[in-house]
């Protein structure tokens, strides 16, 4: 399968919308606290709040009515104030912190202060804006002087360039950014009650619920749906807005269908996926099921339409962001008069999702497709019982392997599901007694190439391999049950005498005979069918006389229960794990197709027969997955005119 210059158009443009989501995000996040703390004082002291409309006798000028800023008291209380100043100072603070350290971050909280006069609205998006302007216009102005100032000068030029800088930012945000930003959000709220009031708002999860799942979701929710929710709740109290991106049900429905009608791995994950979705509030948790089967975007999109369509029957909303997106965090925000319709949108979304997802799942099965619900789709292969192998090592050819100690799981906000897989590759690490292995969690815009391997999902490989180049990056497609995980164990397990990335697979078993005959090498295919290419790669172990002939058949065996297509234009069949005592030696056979494959709906333009003895075939994936990986290993093997080539991109010696 070729990658197209369009198809890496779109994946460069969603790569870098991503990272801008995850700007957004990392203003946000850290900052979550503050809302909810917000959105908890609104909750129940504002004059409709759950402790003032529970009995009169709270009302007038109490101390409940001054905290609440209700009733007489002009200051506001704390609850004006909270949302006035603190959280857009805080988010811009945050932002010029990011973008310039210490010295930002007062930049960027002082122009804040700017935008926030010069508007009367809530100035969250304002803030996004003026905050990391404010650090990168006060980190210009300091290369200008860098190394210019007379020594015993340095803190008055610091000072006064961050304030008379920060003033000027101040300024401009007043009359300027302030008053535009203001327009834009009076804008948008109307476009919100334009949509509310004709009762299309459901219809927004036709973008949000696919956008959710290209890891998208971030950019959405903290870019729009936050800052005009935030807008909305000040003046009435709650936001329909809210909800849009962080109802659970849909994603709830969509694992729960899969846990009941689903196989394989994902059967037995999906479960644990439910909990910690619902409960954890880590949506990213579910995208995995949609990506293995991306017609399951209808089943979410239909659920999630559902929900929005309920709330807006029942004018229901919370009042404040619920993060994590949990059935806790979304009840703990939810406005006194909303829960029934919250709750309902949550169990009807979940609802309609599920039935849809099982009528997709049915008729998937009906016609004959592959269940690649027991796949983690690409760079996946089955090891021995329910183990899959779904490491793809960076591509980077190295002399030495060093010594694996730092680990870090890293996902787009660095939070939710970075978070728990950590912990659950940790868990796993500590059991097998490696307990001097760090394993951390990090937003990948905050990653550095300090670390020894990356853990990422597949969707965000290339922005994990910018930030840390030098890493052994593992992708995984399963946050749940991830083979990965046992794999990076086995890689801790073989120590410093594994095979280093970029080496040929050593032994005295692999080595003696040739892992890889120029006779196993075939540059013109000749099968029309999938049947027949994992024939032909098969006949060509035998014919190597590393396997026996039953071999073949349990090749056929693997693929009829798991589909061996890998992504990239690789699909690598292999026997059973029953058929482990039908291998003489390792040996891997390569052939090509000039015309591709059809491989149930892909194209496969190399078949690449395995057959590992003993612990060997974690080497040979892990090299094959190097040579996957890279755009440019791919196009040598395809300009590739002799069985030599080949064998050497794959730094496998051949012998005759």
């Amino acid at each position: 399968m070729t990658i197209t210059p369009a198809e890496s158009r779109v994946g460069a443009a969603r790569a870098r919308v991503q990272r801008f989501g995850t700007f957004l995000s990392n203003m946000v996040m850290p900052n979550i606290g503050a809302f909810i703390a917000w959105g908890l004082l609104t909750a129940l002291f504002i004059e409709k709040g759950w402790i003032t409309a529970s009995t009169d006798r709270w009302a007038g000028d109490s101390w409940v009515a001054r905290i609440g800023g209700w009733g007489d008291y002009d200051s506001g209380g704390i609850v004006a104030p909270m949302i006035t100043y603190l959280l857009p100072i805080l988010i811009g603070a945050t932002g010029g912190r990011i973008v310039y350290g210490t010295r930002g971050a007062v930049v960027g909280a002082i122009a804040t202060m700017g935008v926030i006069a010069g508007a009367d609205v809530p100035m969250f998006l304002g803030a996004m804006i003026i905050g990391p302007f404010g650090g990168w216009v006060i980190e210009k102005l300091d290369a200008l002087w860098h190394g210019r100032i007379r020594p015993g000068f340095e803190m008055l030029v610091n000072n006064f360039s961050a304030g008379i800088g920060g003033g000027a930012l101040a300024v401009i945000g007043f009359f300027g950014i302030g008053p535009v930003v203001s327009a834009f959000s009076r804008f948008a709220s109307n476009v919100v009650d334009f949509l509310v009031s004709h009762s299309l708002l459901p219809l927004t999860s036709v973008f949000i619920e696919p956008a959710k799942v290209l890891f998208l979701n971030n950019a959405i929710n903290h870019g729009i749906l936050t800052p005009l929710g935030t807008s909305q709740a000040s003046e009435s109290g709650q936001s329909i807005l809210f909800l849009l991106e962080a109802n659970p049900g849909p994603g709830l429905g969509l694992v729960l269908a899969f846990a009941v009608f689903g196989r394989g791995a994902a059967k037995m994950s999906a479960p644990g996926a439910a909990i910690i979705h619902l409960f954890g509030g880590i949506h990213e948790i579910y995208f995995p099921y949609v990506l293995m089967k991306p017609r399951l975007i209808l089943a979410v999109i239909a659920g999630g339409m559902t929900g929005v369509f309920i709330n807006v029957l029942f004018d229901s909303g919370l009042r404040a962001p619920a993060a994590p997106g949990s059935i806790i965090a979304v009840l703990a925000q939810t406005a006194s008069d909303s829960y029934l319709g919250v709750v309902l949108s949550v169990i009807a979304s979940a609802t309609v999702t599920f039935m849809v997802a099982v009528v997709l799942l049915k008729a998937e099965r009906v016609t004959g497709e592959p269940d690649l619900a027991e796949a983690t789709a690409a760079m996946e292969v089955m090891k021995g019982g329910r183990s899959i192998a779904s490491v793809a090592l960076a591509s980077t050819d190295v002399v030495t392997k060093p010594a694996v100690s730092r680990i870090v799981f890293a996902c787009d906000a660095g939070m939710g599901s970075s978070a728990m897989g950590a912990s659950m590759l940790r868990r796993r690490i500590r059991r097998a007694g490696f307990s001097e292995v760090s394993v951390v969690n990090q937003a990948i815009s905050n990653l550095t190439d300090s670390y020894d391997v990356v853990v990422t999902h597949r969707n965000l490989a290339e922005r994990a391999r910018a930030r840390t180049p030098s890493a052994r990056h593992v992708f995984v497609d399963d946050f749940m049950n991830s083979p990965a995980y046992d794999e990076i164990v086995g890689l801790l397990a073989q120590g410093d005498d594994s095979p280093a990335e970029g080496e040929a697979v050593a032994g005295s078993q692999i080595g003696g005979n040739g892992v890889l005959s120029p006779h196993s090498i075939v540059l013109s295919g000749r099968a029309a069918t999938r049947a027949e290419a994992i024939t032909e790669a098969g006949e060509l172990l035998v014919d190597a006389g590393a396997v026996d002939a039953s071999y073949v058949d349990s090749m056929h065996e693997r693929e009829r229960s798991v589909s061996t297509y890998m992504g990239n234009g690789l699909a690598i069949p292999h026997g059973t794990n029953a058929a482990k005592t039908m291998i003489r030696r390792t040996a891997i056979s390569v052939v090509r197709y000039p015309d591709p494959i059809d491989w149930n709906g892909t194209s496969v333009e190399f078949v690449i027969g395995i057959a590992g003895a003993g612990g060997d075939h974690l080497a040979l994936l892990n090299r094959i997955g190097q040579v996957f990986v890279d755009e440019d290993h791919v196009a040598r093997l395809r300009a590739a005119r002799t069985p030599d080539e080949i064998a050497a991109i794959f730094h496998i010696t051949s012998h005759n």
